[in-house]
């Protein structure tokens, strides 16, 4: 464990954020940048394991905090009026520093998008009221994976999210499942009955984002656009 513990400092010492655009299709823009952690610590360079180690040695708030002070430093240089998304593990809901209206993020939050996600799933009462607040502070709140588990669809009834993200579960190869695509739509005009914007991740091809846009979704993701790089890239259109 000491080494695990000693491989997880190095790795918060090195970590970076990289950012990939979210676009918006019809305008032909850029809606958003995701931030993603990454690290030059060879060992935990895929972010699940990164993630998952922060979890084993109860690091999160830590890795948290990192995350979002290098995202409010990079805020700066975002091009004016993009939203940047930030994932949020449900554990950080008791890390207080996220509440903290002085924090650098909390100065920035109506350019922020909390990405809510289900690893360990949320508590059905505390949950809520935690999301309340952060609301209170200026951020949208985004529920992450949705498709993924069952549990984001609780999450969906129960936070009312502004924004939606399907998962690359769901998109992957949507142009050549009917039933995925009736899904996908179904999905989609539930979001938007209550009032939220659906993103669609991991888009890959034209065919699937074809799929995606006859699906009446607007908000794209993924590797047909851009790739996560450390800078605000422009993204590339197909």
């Amino acid at each position: 464990l000491d080494d695990v513990a000693g491989r997880f400092e190095r790795a918060l010492e090195r970590s970076w954020v990289a950012f990939q655009p979210i676009v918006d299709i019809r305008a032909h823009a850029v809606f958003a940048y995701e931030a993603l952690v990454r690290t030059e610590e060879d060992s935990m360079k895929r972010p699940d394991v990164l993630i998952a180690t922060a979890e084993r040695l109860g690091r999160v708030h830590d890795l948290g905090r990192q995350v979002r002070s290098a995202v409010a430093k990079a805020a700066a240089s975002a091009p004016p009026g993009v939203l940047l998304f930030v994932n949020v593990h449900g554990l950080e809901l008791t890390d207080e520093d996220l509440f903290d209206a002085k924090s650098p993020l909390a100065q920035i939050s109506s350019r922020v998008v909390l990405e809510i996600t289900e690893r360990i799933g949320l508590d059905p009462i505390v949950g809520p009221t935690r999301v309340a607040m952060l609301r209170q502070l200026g951020y949208q709140i985004a529920v992450d994976d949705l498709g993924a588990g069952y549990a984001a669809l609780g999450a969906l009834a129960t936070l009312v999210p502004d924004i939606v993200k399907l998962d690359m579960s769901l998109i992957r190869d949507l142009n050549r499942h009917p039933a995925k695509r009736r899904v996908v739509g179904a999905m989609a005009t539930l979001v938007r009955e209550l009032g939220g914007h659906v993103v669609a991740e991991g888009v890959e091809t034209i065919p699937e984002r074809d799929a995606i846009v006859d699906s009446g979704i607007e908000l794209l993701q993924g590797y047909l656009y851009g790739r996560p790089t450390r800078e605000f890239s422009a993204p590339t259109w197909s």
